[in-house]
């Protein structure tokens, strides 16, 4: 009863997406380089951006993408690494394949969100002269006015002509500081004054929603559905952006959100089937999908704490978080 339950949802999900508008020229999978969002003015080169852009820009060997002051834009590195470019700031293309990612900070601020990589991944990024290896799942800020790397969480290889150094999760190494040393820095001030660093954790939040969106319309009666082909970037029409799909289980983005594969979508605590039990006490029997957690882990046991409100589309409204704490309870406010 239980899985045919399943397969109406599915099949519902799969109609309504099938309902929406298509866009032509957005790739049914991600690239390196492929623009995932852009928020004020940016630029490739002579070429402005703007949201339609989103899908189909791509970012090319030897190529600049530029903001203004106000400006902010995200683009796709290897599967489950983004790059977002801070206001005023400058990006080049050095090569986007897949096994040999490089990217040069040329001015202003630059971060790279990993939250998966394999030892076949080599992605790299330069700032000032040095080539900075990303080696683990984390955050990594790149300041090229002030010539400064910080690793907020992961690990990263330093090199700098003859030198190299390891730079560990909350440390920084200083460019222009001859000893090249790496050294400790105030994290907590750093998350909490960063604008840069806040906008990454808010388009993490928004697009580990999309992966809860996107992924459960892989899933057919209980095993993967048409259209899977396994870890990758899949586009999300509610959110006009890819997402990160993992290829087996779930993982969580250095800022805490979850992704999760089709099948492990289902059964993530946000899952329910049973009765809803409102303020008053009195239950219905009820049956559908929960949000699985893509918010922080708070230790409540067997279920799940929301994030902050989301946007789904393109300004369609926001939903809130909620909580959902098994045993047949839960709080309507983040339950679709």
């Amino acid at each position: 009863m239980k899985r045919k339950m399943l397969a109406i949802l599915g099949a519902a999900l799969l109609m309504g997406l099938l309902a929406l508008p298509a866009k032509a020229d957005v790739a049914s999978r991600g690239v390196p380089g492929a623009l995932n969002y852009v928020e004020g003015q940016a630029a490739i080169g002579a070429d402005s951006l703007n949201p339609q852009s989103v899908g189909s820009a791509l970012l090319q060997p030897n190529q600049v993408l530029t903001t203004t002051p106000g400006g902010k834009a995200e683009i796709l590195l290897t599967p489950g690494a983004f790059l977002r470019v801070g206001g005023d700031s400058a990006v080049k293309m050095i090569s986007p394949n897949l096994t040999n990612t490089q990217v040069e900070v040329q001015r202003g601020e630059a971060q790279v969100e990993v939250d998966q990589i394999f030892r076949q991944n080599n992605l790299q990024v330069l700032d000032g002269g040095a080539r900075i290896v990303l080696q683990k799942r984390g955050v990594y800020d790149f300041n090229a006015d002030q010539r400064v790397v910080r690793v907020l969480d992961g690990q990263a290889w330093l090199q700098d002509g003859d030198a190299g150094i390891k730079i560990k999760g909350g440390h920084e190494v200083a460019l222009n500081d001859p000893t090249l040393k790496s050294r400790k820095f105030d994290k907590d001030s750093f998350e909490a004054s960063d604008d840069l660093y806040r906008w990454s954790s808010l388009r993490s939040a928004y697009l580990a929603q999309a992966n809860v969106d996107e992924a459960r319309t892989y899933v057919v009666n209980g095993w993967y559905g048409p259209g899977w082909w396994g870890a990758g970037w899949y586009w999300d029409p509610w959110f006009s952006a890819y997402t990160f799909i993992p290829a087996g289980g779930f993982l969580f983005s250095p800022f805490g959100w979850g992704f999760y594969s089709p099948l492990w979508v289902y059964r993530a605590p946000g899952f329910y089937y049973g009765h809803f039990y409102h303020a008053f006490g009195a239950g219905y029997p009820a049956w559908g999908y929960a949000r699985p957690h893509y918010g922080p882990w708070r230790g409540i046991g067997p279920g799940f704490h929301g994030g902050p409100p989301v946007a789904r589309g393109n300004g369609g409204g926001f939903h809130g978080g909620g909580e959902f704490h098994g045993g047949g309870g839960g709080h309507a406010g983040g339950w679709r």
